[in-house]
């Protein structure tokens, strides 16, 4: 299908780590920019490529204003963000396309759900949570479940840490694989033995995987060993 790309201008750039940065858009021509919280857009880059789209998950939750919130990961190897980082500054229009997408909640909310992710994975999860209680449909528990490697890459760690204590359903369960430092008290190893820990009874619960396609293969097995359906894992391929 045939995209229509029009302007938006980056209004704010965040480092979140070394190598994680949160771009802010603000699309003028539309009071108000309009999507389900989960889905991507495309920016259209002037690089030399095949194909010169990139596509990228919405970080921020569905509002009433024409903004938006992307998570981009430095990828030294490509084409796409080395340009992002060297030519994208506040005040660039970029051209974008969108929204687009499949990977969202359903209308309603009848089980628990758990969100499983591995670096900036969490993008379209977190838009998720907010729209949950933005809309006040936190009414089951809900779970992220964040696999890294270092401390120091976890991204929205705060942000997850002072909603878990606001909300008594919201529970963050960050999972790291190759951090030494005997400060950090929490999960380590990967996220496929915290949630086969958790979920070991298989009581009704939706799974959202986002990530690195090898996570997300392994754990919809794992998943479907456990006792879950197809039906029950929905699932956003980042390589």
């Amino acid at each position: 299908m045939k995209q229509t790309f029009y302007d938006a201008e980056v209004i704010n750039i965040i480092d979140e780590t070394t190598t994680t940065k949160r771009f802010f858009f603000k699309v003028h021509h539309m009071p108000q920019f309009h999507f389900k919280a989960g889905q991507f857009i495309m920016i259209d880059l002037p690089i030399e490529s095949k194909i010169s789209y990139r596509s990228y998950s919405i970080a921020s939750a569905p509002s009433n204003d024409n903004e938006f919130e992307l998570l981009i990961v430095l990828n030294p190897p490509g084409k796409g963000t080395p340009y992002m980082w060297e030519n994208i500054k506040v005040g660039t229009i970029a051209k974008v396309a969108g929204p687009i997408g499949k990977f969202t909640l359903p209308e309603e909310i009848d089980r628990e759900i758990c969100f499983l992710c591995t670096g900036t994975g969490i993008a379209p999860l977190r838009s998720m949570l907010h729209d949950l209680v933005n809309n006040k449909k936190l009414h089951y528990p809900v779970k992220i479940i964040f696999g890294s490697r270092f401390k120091e890459d976890l991204l929205y760690k705060d942000e997850m840490s002072q909603l878990q204590k606001e909300y008594s359903k919201f529970e963050f369960i960050p999972v790291l694989s190759r951090e030494t430092n005997e400060s950090w008290e929490g999960k380590k190893g990967y996220v496929h033995e915290v949630y086969e820990e958790i979920y070991a009874d298989a009581r009704p619960c939706y799974f959202y995987l986002c990530g690195w396609s090898a996570m997300i293969k392994e754990a919809r097995d794992r998943l479907i060993a456990l006792g879950y359906t197809k039906s029950d894992i929905k699932f956003e391929l980042y390589d």
